[in-house]
């Protein structure tokens, strides 16, 4: 085991290969939970967001990260869950949403975090209609089932052209 602490960059790495639970396609960095690491001196420091509050996850997801950089040799490391900001889709990598479509998830459809709308004296117009791609066979005919999916962060939609239920990865 070395006295010096790998690169900030080695331990992104490495946590890249940290699948989430939910969705083991999708690693915990192209989700966008894991949103700092540091060194305090022999303490690797990460800090991560919950996808939202009272994520049930969370804790294999904690456990998933010091299990991963232990095995890596870093021996002492200390989770910092971090609420604010909220946690976005935004966050999400294009690997990520990839992979959720190769899995088939749908990516989210959309930015969750538009402020356009937000500064004075600009008219605000209604959003478009949200256009949810079937990850199975790429058509926009699409129609919601239920706000609620397999899991609290997911929708159920149903194909129109072949007939197939997806979940659909929900903006937030």
């Amino acid at each position: 085991m070395s006295t010096q602490p790998a690169s900030t960059e080695q331990v992104w790495a490495w946590l890249g290969e940290v699948s989430d639970p939910e969705i083991p396609v999708i690693s915990v960095v192209d989700l966008g939970i894991v949103r700092a690491v540091a060194w305090e001196e022999t303490t690797c420091v990460v800090t991560i967001t919950p996808t939202y509050s009272g994520c049930p996850a969370m804790t294999v997801i904690a456990d998933s990260v010091r299990d991963a950089l232990h095995s890596h040799g870093v021996p002492e490391v200390r989770l910092v869950n971090q609420l604010s900001p909220a946690w976005t889709t935004d966050w999400m990598s294009d690997t990520g949403k990839a992979a959720l479509k190769g899995y088939g998830i749908a990516p989210p459809a959309q930015q969750a975090m538009d402020i356009s709308g937000l500064r004075l004296g600009v008219k605000r117009v209604a959003a478009p209609k949200l256009v949810v791609i079937c990850p199975n066979c790429g058509s926009s005919h699409t129609e919601l089932t239920s706000q609620f999916g397999s899991t609290p962060c997911k929708a159920l939609y149903k194909c129109l052209d072949c007939r197939e239920p997806f979940d659909y990865f929900k903006c937030h």
